[in-house]
């Protein structure tokens, strides 16, 4: 990878819907040597797919949740079961195996404090052998994710 592939990258990352050929001009390449270079980081894996940033809070979800799980013990059937059922929760948006006194960091969003009790009691809490949930209230976001830091 080159500083033009870390240029397309960057630049795909803030704006994905440029077309090839107004991102050809941005990093100095002729739109067949750009679409080339995508197809070829596409292959690679370096782009992982292409999506739409939505504004939660508009869409009703006014509360971030960060959620510690611990699980009942770490073998690697416990965690596989949790992993799978946490995968086909919708309400989890985000979920990390970490380090540290937790076993799982959940990212979840709700529309108020009655609906974060909903997903608390019905889908945490039911997730197989959590044995302690400690949940944290985002108040602000100061700096929410936008992508990796790229060498331009």
């Amino acid at each position: 990878m080159d500083k033009i592939d870390r240029k397309i990258l960057w630049n795909l990352q803030d704006n994905c819907r440029l077309s090839i050929s107004d991102l050809g001009n941005l990093v100095g390449l002729s739109t067949s040597a750009t679409h080339r270079r995508i197809g070829i980081l596409e292959q690679e894996g370096l782009i992982e797919k292409y999506t739409a940033s939505l504004n939660g809070e508009k869409l009703g979800y006014s509360m971030i949740f960060f959620v510690e799980v611990s699980l009942e013990n770490q073998s690697d059937k416990t965690l596989a079961s949790f992993e799978k059922a946490a995968l086909e929760r919708p309400e989890v948006l985000e979920c990390y195996l970490t380090t540290g006194s937790a076993d799982y960091l959940v990212k979840v969003a709700a529309k108020d404090t009655k609906s974060y009790e909903q997903i608390y009691k019905r889908i945490i809490a039911s997730l197989p052998h959590v044995s302690r949930i400690e949940s944290s209230l985002v108040m602000k976001t100061v700096k929410a994710w936008s992508g990796y830091s790229l060498e331009k």
